[in-house]
């Protein structure tokens, strides 16, 4: 049994009750300990109006939780959600993997970054010197970039 990471996004109606959202943030915690898994966090995003009308809903209330468990378990989140009359749509992504992909492409840009630093005679990492002088570069590119064109296209 392999623990992976999901995100679980549900949508309840704009005129629900805290008490309402917490009875299927409390079936979802249920199902979640059967499985032996663990709710790492869960977000109220509020209300927010919908992609498109729903029940004759324009707006719900958006909950994510982020859930570390088996596979089996979405299986049985995503039964007991759709029959539950309190949950307008709800959606389980599994986002172990894209993380994992993300850490390895970081990984490689900065073995990259070491090899060609290296290959150029410099230490593997920036001094603190660098760092402060490539920041003051930022800030003038950024202002020298707007104040070079003026409306209209012309010089």
């Amino acid at each position: 049994m392999s623990v992976r990471q999901y995100e679980l996004i549900y949508i309840v109606p704009p005129d629900s009750t805290e008490e309402a959202i917490a009875e299927v943030h409390t079936q979802v915690a249920t199902v979640v300990e059967r499985f032996g898994a663990t709710i790492e966090r869960t977000e109220n995003w509020g209300r927010r109006r919908l992609a498109y009308e729903i029940n004759r809903q324009r707006e719900g209330v958006y909950v994510l939780e982020v859930i570390n468990g088996p596979g089996a378990m979405t299986a049985e989140l995503d039964r007991r959600l759709r029959v539950l009359d309190a949950v307008i749509r709800h959606l389980i992504v599994r986002v172990d993997e894209e993380l994992s992909v993300a850490e390895r492409a970081k990984a490689n840009r900065k073995a990259a970054m070491v090899a060609r630093r290296t290959k150029r005679g410099l230490p593997p990492e920036p001094t603190e010197d660098e760092k402060r002088r490539r920041e003051g570069e930022d800030d003038d590119m950024e202002g020298g970039l707007e104040s070079g064109f003026r409306a209209g296209g012309d010089r």
